[in-house]
């Protein structure tokens, strides 16, 4: 049962879907469900959510939404993100809670991952 208004779907855009699954599979162990050549579900991601195909990327200097995926190990996880082909736009710094770090993968998309 999904909670009421809770977040529940996450739809991500992407130049390259092939490219986007490659990368986050490779990097954090996302599984997919295709639906068709412009929409790939993720699944086991923590939530649900998608890449559907789009000649637009996300990032904070546009203003948009940061979506932060949790590591146990941040230091082995940047260096993951790097061998996957992302490039990384602020190293491990410290902030209320935790530790974090940004990057892009390779459609040029923004994220973070932070830890304890």
């Amino acid at each position: 049962m999904n909670p009421h208004h809770s977040i529940n779907y996450l739809e991500i855009p992407s130049r390259d879907i092939a490219s986007s699954k490659a990368f986050f599979n490779q990097v954090f162990g996302w599984d997919y469900v295709d639906y068709g050549p412009e929409y790939s579900c993720f699944v086991d991601a923590g939530i649900t959510g998608g890449f559907y195909q789009a000649d637009i990327n996300f990032t904070l200097t546009r203003g948009c939404p940061l979506i932060v995926i949790y590591s146990q190990n941040l230091a082995l996880t940047l260096v993951s993100v790097v061998e996957a082909g992302g490039a990384i736009t602020a190293d491990i710094f410290n902030f209320p809670g935790g530790r974090r770090f940004h990057f892009t993968e390779p459609c040029g998309n923004e994220y973070a991952v932070w830890s304890e």
